[in-house]
Parts: structure tokens; sequence; C-alpha cells
């Protein structure tokens, strides 16, 4: 990893600050402790982030400042680790609580709000990458867009074909085995999983939910994980 110095990192900063602040209006702000982060944008691998409301700071994989680690960044979304747990940022998002709000709680529980597109949302990781998951209890397996599967480097040719019947007609898919899936902090591994059409996020199939009891009241959803 290449280090600059402290002079030309400020000038660099500077330059990041400058060309995201068209989108720093819309960051995604979480609370931990006594922490407020907010995700300020994404440059290549690393992470712009604004700690208590200090001076923007760019974050590399691995590093931490303020007691808030990144543990990656890609697109325009991040995974931080803050005492502990894991949170999963994205610029323009709703506001995620490490507190068991949306997104997650508890360990073994995980609590989504309805969308206002009348789709629970959820942000998570799959193999530790940062993905957005939109629930579908009529999908039979976790699904993923070529484009996201390239991303997280899943070698998705070596998996078995599959042909998969889309809104499009018939496409070539792949069936794959992922390490982990995540969301908030509940991560759960050995899940299978179909990459094929690209797709605006992926989708939280059966071979996910399945290992939750789910239960609806009105706008919120709570899974909770079954041993």
């Amino acid at each position: 990893m290449h280090i600059s110095s402290p002079a030309h990192g400020r000038s660099r900063l500077r330059g990041a600050k400058n060309a995201l602040i068209s989108i720093a209006l819309c960051a995604v702000w979480i609370t931990a402790s006594a922490q407020k982060v907010a995700l300020s944008g994404v440059m290549g691998s690393k992470g712009l982030l604004v700690i208590d409301g200090a001076a923007p700071k760019l974050l590399g994989a691995g590093e931490t400042h303020a007691g808030v680690k990144l543990i990656s960044a890609s697109g325009d979304q991040a995974v931080l680790e803050i005492g502990g747990k894991r949170a999963n940022l994205r610029v323009g998002d709703a506001p995620v609580s490490l507190g068991g709000g949306t997104g997650a709680g508890g360990g073994n529980k995980i609590t989504l709000s309805m969308g206002s597109g009348g789709h629970f949302m959820a942000n998570g990781t799959i193999n530790g990458r940062a993905i957005q998951f939109m629930v579908d209890t009529g999908a039979t397996s976790v699904a993923i867009g070529i484009n996201d599967a390239q991303r997280m480097g899943i070698d998705y040719q070596k998996g078995q074909p599959v042909r998969m019947n889309t809104a499009n007609g018939v496409a070539q898919g792949w069936r794959v085995m992922l390490n982990s899936v995540r969301v908030g902090d509940v991560e759960i591994y050995d899940v299978e999983a179909v990459v094929g059409p690209n797709m605006p996020f992926a989708l939280l199939g059966n071979s996910f939910l399945s290992r939750f009891s789910m239960n609806r009241s009105s706008d919120v959803m709570v899974l909770e994980r079954r041993f």
C-alpha cells in the first residue's frame, strides 16, 4: 500500500472533499457508542468518513481512525467496524443504527423496515464485500448479478451452469456456494447462490431466509435465527 506524506495526504483529501461535495449532503449517518460516522463518498477502495463532525478522513481497507476501522469500500458502499461490530454504509441510504434498529440487532435477530417502494431492503456483505439486498421470499436462493459477482471476486463460471427464467426470457446462470452472507451483525456461512443477469441489488432468497423464523407486523419484518 502506498503511504503518502502528511502534506500530500491533506492535499489529496481536500481534492477528494471537493470532488464529493455534491454527494456529501446525502451521507449516511450511524450511531455507535457515542460516535457519529458519515460515509461522504468512496474513492476506489478507500472511504471518506466524517467522524463526530471532524474534518473528513480518507481511510484505506484495514485502517483505523478514532476507533472506526474501514473493512472494505467499493462503488458507493463501505463496511466499517466499530466497537467490535460491523456496519454497512451506502451513500444515500436511510440511516442505520447499530443499537438494534434498521438492519440488525442482538447478534441473532435482524429487524428490517419497509422501504418507500414497499420492499424490505437491507445492507449487508457477501464474502466480506458490501452489497444491498432486497428480501425476496419467492426466490429459492440468494441471487447476484454478474457485475457484483465479479466485484466480489466470485469465480462464478466454475459454478454449476443453470438456466434462469427472467422477465426477459431464459438466461444463463451459475449456481455457487458463498463463504458468508452478512446482514447487520448476523452472519451465515455456506450459503447457496445463483449468479445471473445484472440487477440493481442482490436478492435475499430462501437459502439465507430459511435459516431464520420470520415475523412481519405492518411495515416491520423481524428475522430470528434458528438453532
